[in-house]
């Protein structure tokens, strides 16, 4: 391996145990409570060694979103392989609910925080700065095409089908991660069936 090389694997070495210092950190403590003073400490490298690599800790977080990302694609994946487009729209909402319930802190760094979309916004017009994200929407509008063409949903538009649908799952998961369902006195395993339940019963609605 030349000198080059060396250093270019070095420096990926670096960057990832950054990011994994930051995740921990960011899962464990909070957004607001971690720092990339603290960060360097933990890394026990100094904080002007992370802004060779991240120019502030929106950016740092917003690499670490996209690992939550690069999770919940990898999950969604599965579903892909569904022929049957509406059947691949259930498991998609299934697969959906049961990685919130899984990774609540990912959940709420991915889809609830503003602080990863600043980073986004700074990163707008380069069209790889989101992929993994985009992927796992088009998944969804992709089936939801599917199925509008082979007459198995009501709506028109899968857009607008692609938007209500993910609005309608992420607010049952995250007034499970945000604990509001907490009046209903239920536990884990009825919380989890009745969410599921729900789910089944917004694919109804939804079914010609």
């Amino acid at each position: 391996m030349g000198i080059v090389e060396r250093k270019e694997r070095e420096k990926m070495e670096m960057r990832d145990r950054i990011v994994e210092a930051a995740t921990l950190m960011f899962l464990e403590d909070g957004y607001e409570k971690t720092s990339i003073r603290n960060i360097a400490e933990k890394i026990e490298y100094s904080p002007a060694t992370i802004y060779l690599y991240f120019k502030d800790k929106d950016e740092l977080f917003f690499a670490i979103h996209n690992i939550g990302f690069q999770l919940l694609l990898k999950e969604m994946e599965k579903a892909a392989k569904i022929k049957n487009p509406l059947k691949r729209l259930r498991e998609i909402g299934g697969i959906y609910v049961e990685f919130a319930l899984k990774n609540p802190e990912y959940y709420d760094l991915m889809f609830i925080m503003r602080s990863p979309m600043n980073a986004l916004k700074e990163k707008h017009g380069d069209e790889k700065c989101w992929q993994y994200g985009e992927t796992t929407f088009s998944l969804l509008l992709s089936t939801i095409t599917e199925c509008i063409e082979q007459k198995l949903i009501r709506t028109k538009d899968p857009v607008v089908a692609s938007m209500y649908t993910w609005s309608a799952v992420h607010g049952l998961v995250s007034l499970k991660i945000r604990d509001r369902y907490s009046v209903m006195n239920l536990t884990d395993p009825q919380l989890k069936k009745m969410l599921f339940q729900c789910l089944d019963e917004f694919m109804v609605l939804m079914h010609t």
